[in-house]
């Protein structure tokens, strides 16, 4: 099935201020160096579903937008959606990626711009429950992508938040990547998928990878009833990005659908997930080891034993 590109028209400019981020944890600079030629095409993944991928995208993208970064982010799941959900765009979402393929509307006729964060857009890849045609397969976010770097105005960061599972919504949503935050929690079941999906994203050719550890308990870890995020790392065999605590504002925050990173005051998983935010932008990695993490003596078996062999 052929199809023409669609015609991109300037996007209106910006018509509000980002709102000033907090320096108190960066150093006391203002904004992150940002690293590397843009768009930078960045696919957040887990395997495992409900670790909280959907979420750490909406945050990293409010946080990117925070700073100026003009960010897009795509829900790449064809068939269930809710990241228009977490950012509040839930009644605005009328076109989307699968209307631009068939030739029925412009790119950025599909984008939908948030109302509070001017370098924030969204895109979805189809309606809920409908299907895109078999035709368009793995290559559909690869034209999108490209043609998000032919646009007048292209962003600094695509976020692409890729369905759970390693079936045929993978191979699309990594098709285009040329990195990957995985988003995995401190349990077992959640660590195995992480290590597939890992060992996937390698095979494709990304090898810029790394990993955000969700819902850490210090409590548990400190009773050794929870793996910390340094053991998370070692069995990955990936750089650290950033270690979320567990929040009860996180549910709150969704509910409501306004991202973590806009609270004010800050909550410990908005800080952590600002804090990742930086990192990515610097394409740097977490050093300091957190109060949770400190050395502590392993046991014989346990969950190392689990991957061995």
């Amino acid at each position: 099935m052929a199809f023409a590109p669609p015609r991109l028209l300037p996007l209106p400019p910006t018509s509000c201020a980002p709102r000033a981020v907090s320096t108190r944890h960066h150093g006391g600079r203002t904004a992150p160096e940002l690293s590397g030629p843009t768009p930078r095409v960045v696919v957040v993944t887990s395997g495992k579903g409900g670790v909280g991928k959907t979420t750490t995208t909406a945050n990293l993208a409010a946080s990117l937008a925070r700073l100026s970064l003009p960010v897009v982010a795509v829900d790449a799941d064809a068939g269930l959606r809710n990241l228009d959900l977490l950012l509040g765009l839930e009644n605005r979402v009328h076109l989307t990626a699968a209307d631009v393929l068939a030739g029925d509307c412009r790119l950025d006729q599909a984008l939908v711009r948030h109302r509070a964060l001017q370098d924030l857009q969204l895109l979805c890849l189809s309606k809920p429950r409908s299907k895109l045609p078999l035709a368009f397969g793995s290559k559909t976010l690869t034209w999108v992508a490209d043609a998000l770097r032919r646009s007048a105005n292209p962003p600094a960061f695509i976020l692409i938040d890729c369905p759970a599972g390693v079936d045929a919504g993978f191979v699309t949503a990594i098709a285009p990547a040329e990195e990957a935050v995985l988003v995995t929690t401190p349990d077992i079941t959640a660590l195995r998928d992480a290590d597939r999906v890992a060992g996937l994203l390698e095979c494709d050719g990304i090898k810029d990878i790394k990993i955000i550890v969700n819902r850490v308990r210090p409590d548990l870890v400190k009773g050794e009833d929870m793996m910390s995020a340094l053991d998370v790392q070692e069995m990955l065999g990936l750089p650290l990005l950033g270690v979320v605590p567990e929040d009860a504002e996180v549910i709150r925050s969704t509910n409501r659908g306004v991202p973590l990173v806009l609270n004010d005051p800050p909550t410990p998983a908005g800080l952590a997930l600002e804090q990742a935010t930086w990192r990515l932008v610097e394409r740097d990695a977490m050093t300091a080891v957190m109060v949770e993490e400190q050395e502590r003596p392993k046991k014989k078996g346990g969950f190392f034993s689990l991957f061995s062999g």
